[in-house]
């Protein structure tokens, strides 16, 4: 596998809030074993106040709303496009929004996208094998199973359609990076944003819950996406 690629996944999983969260617990403990009992506890201090932003839901919901925001949820797909292309993550909350849109048109396609990971078959293809599952003939599924990220699809895709309008189905929190990346390559996508996660209104009185985390951890990981894609001149 790329050494490029596994090191932009290890660099980008080390600069999440959970893990600069234990990053910091572990040298408040460090000190605290070597007995400078003051400044490991404001260190300890400050590794528990970035867990309880990080799992609180305002914090969560204020990074991802600008995210979501950014397009709409296609009610309708265009009678006149003839690809809809799935990105890959996420597809049991992703793939059946591909499936409503497809069933709109007339002679449509899906294109199925993602590499193995840590997986033997590639997520395209398991992903097309659930469609055929589901009644999609084979002949309407095109299998994209060698990109490796957003940018890589972008490049296939361009290969495939060219400027041909398509539709573009991913998580409304990627929706900004990924249709800058399409469109710097000389696509037209139309975003079709799925797997809405900001939720409204913002409670001021919620807990703290890994759930929220996790959302935290995604709304900053695009931000870093973002900022990585602008500083390579990729959007």
């Amino acid at each position: 596998m790329d050494f490029a690629f596994i090191l932009k996944k290890i660099i980008s999983s080390a600069v999440m809030p959970l893990s600069i969260f234990f990053i910091i617990l572990f040298f408040g403990l460090l000190f605290l074993n070597k007995s400078t009992l003051k400044k490991s506890k404001k260190i300890i201090y400050f590794a528990i106040f970035i867990l309880i932003l990080i799992s609180y839901q305002p914090t969560s919901q204020i990074l991802l709303k600008p995210l979501e925001s950014s397009y709409g949820k296609m009610q309708t797909a265009p009678k006149e496009i003839k690809y809809i292309l799935l990105l890959g993550g996420d597809v049991d909350k992703r793939g059946w929004e591909a499936l409503r849109l497809y069933h709109q048109l007339e002679d449509a396609k899906i294109i199925t996208s993602g590499y193995e990971g840590n997986y033997t078959l590639p997520e395209a293809i398991r992903t097309a094998h659930l469609f055929y599952q589901l009644g999609i003939p084979k002949e309407d599924i095109i299998i994209h199973e060698k990109p490796k990220d957003t940018k890589e699809e972008a490049i296939e895709t361009k290969k495939l359609l060219g400027e041909e309008p398509f539709i573009l189905v991913t998580s409304a929190y990627h929706m900004p990076r990924a249709i800058g990346l399409f469109k710097k390559e000389g696509l037209n996508p139309l975003a079709a944003p799925t797997n809405f996660k900001a939720e409204t209104p913002i409670n001021y009185f919620s807990i703290p819950k890994g759930g929220h985390i996790v959302n935290t951890e995604t709304a900053l990981h695009e931000y870093l996406g973002l900022f990585w894609a602008k500083i390579k001149g990729q959007i």
